[in-house]
């Protein structure tokens, strides 16, 4: 059994980490936690009451501990992800890396494990001039039922990829799901009226070699019907008359389309609820899809989001675990936080 004195982690969330650290069963006497969300904190302290929460990072120079063998965090990636503006260290709270190079380099631990998302090369190239190490890109979907593809820099040894477990939706998904958890009608008409969406009856298929996909098979949703379930998104595209692609032509307002997607991994969680849904409906684009929720597929029939426990069980952490604080803040920590088991798998390699 590896033990080490004390852990820190930046960034802490839900402490993702220090669940890593116990399922690794490697031996610690304190764990650190720097975090200034207080609904994460909440969820922390709920499962670790002894978590020591030290507060903004930016302040860690006024922080009284010493002993840190372990530094872990990841620090905010909008300013970096694919999916946002990619203003790099532009972002505000991309520069919050610098604080983590700064306290490992003050505190010089045995180890440290940098997480962050895919980004473009001159991204990567600076974090690793920084970091001295080369990032390990690690697919969440190898341990896990969701496509996760996050980089880990860490000077811990020898790491390869885990072992594919073969993990599938179908294997994290509830049964017997409220309906609460319906994409209503109501739901759908405020996002069209809050972000001035055009739905227009149009359909094309996507691209099944190119879909991130998976597929649930015959678990039960809230009335008892059975269905298969697909992955699904609701995402901006500018399509053309044709109903095709055209993401860089501005002339053409984007639409909100849903896009059901086969396979047998989940779309990677995000912070935004619409990112990850779950729909009977045949794989494709449909541009008219919340018209379709109004009047239904076929009767009794519904898609849904996920529940807060099948998130969890994608991020490979334990049932309500982000008990105890509202639904829209679970999905948010969850959005934000580890695949634990990758992390777990990261530290096996510890010496």
């Amino acid at each position: 059994m590896i033990k080490i004195k004390n852990a820190l982690s930046l960034f802490d969330g839900i402490s993702c980490g220090r669940v890593a650290l116990e399922r690794a069963e490697i031996e610690y006497e304190k764990y650190y936690a720097s975090e200034i969300d207080k609904f994460p904190i909440k969820v922390a302290q709920k499962n670790f009451p002894d978590t020591i929460q030290l507060g903004d990072v930016k302040n860690w120079r006024e922080w009284d501990i010493e002993n840190i063998d372990l530094i872990i965090g990841g620090s905010p990636c909008q300013g970096f992800s694919f999916a946002g503006k990619q203003l790099n260290f532009d972002d505000p709270r991309s520069k919050l890396f610098f604080d983590f190079v700064d306290i490992v380099r003050h505190f010089k631990p045995k180890y440290f494990i940098l997480e962050n998302v895919v980004m473009k090369q001159e991204f990567q190239d600076i974090i690793t001039e920084y970091m001295g190490v080369k990032p390990i890109m690690i697919n969440s979907s190898l341990v896990s039922a969701q496509k996760r593809r996050r980089l880990y820099w860490t000077n811990i040894p020898n790491i390869c990829e885990p072992k594919d477990k073969g993990i599938v939706l179908k294997d994290i998904v509830q049964e017997n799901v409220s309906s609460d958890f319906d994409l209503k009608g109501g739901w759908l008409r405020w996002w069209k009226e809050k972000k001035d969406f055009q739905i227009k009856k149009r359909y094309s298929a996507v691209n099944p070699d190119k879909a991130i996909c998976m597929t649930a098979r015959q678990y039960a949703n809230w009335n008892g019907t059975f269905i298969e379930y697909n992955p699904a998104t609701i995402i901006g595209r500018r399509l053309n008359e044709f109903g095709k692609r055209e993401d860089y032509n501005k002339d053409i307002k984007i639409t909100q389309c849903l896009e059901v997607r086969g396979g047998e991994k989940m779309n990677c969680l995000t912070t935004v609820q619409k990112d990850t849904v779950i729909s009977p409906m045949p794989k494709g684009r449909y541009k008219d899809a919340f018209n379709m929720q109004d009047s239904g597929i076929e009767e009794g029939v519904h898609w849904r989001k996920l529940t807060p426990i099948e998130c969890e069980r994608l991020q490979t952490l334990p049932d309500n675990y982000t008990e105890g604080v509202s639904n829209s803040q679970r999905y948010k920590a969850l959005g934000n936080g580890w695949t634990v088991d990758v992390i777990v798998h990261i530290m096996s390699f510890m010496e």
